[in-house]
């Protein structure tokens, strides 16, 4: 997907999706990975400091 409109819009239906079917994640449309909801990452109760791509805590690397 080279349109960046476009993937973060596939990522947004694919979140809404998980969190809608009680998953705790799903896999990202352009690579394949594994990305946790921001609902199992807020059921967790602590950041990681993994720079997740949903993080509730507001962490981000760098």
């Amino acid at each position: 997907m080279k349109d960046p409109a476009a993937r973060d819009d596939a990522i947004d239906r694919a979140h809404r999706a998980a969190i809608a079917a009680g998953e705790p994640g799903y896999l990202d449309p352009e690579t394949g990975f594994f990305a946790f909801t921001s609902a199992t990452l807020t059921a967790n109760g602590t950041c990681c400091e993994s720079g997740c791509r949903h993080c509730p805590y507001g962490y981000s690397p760098g």
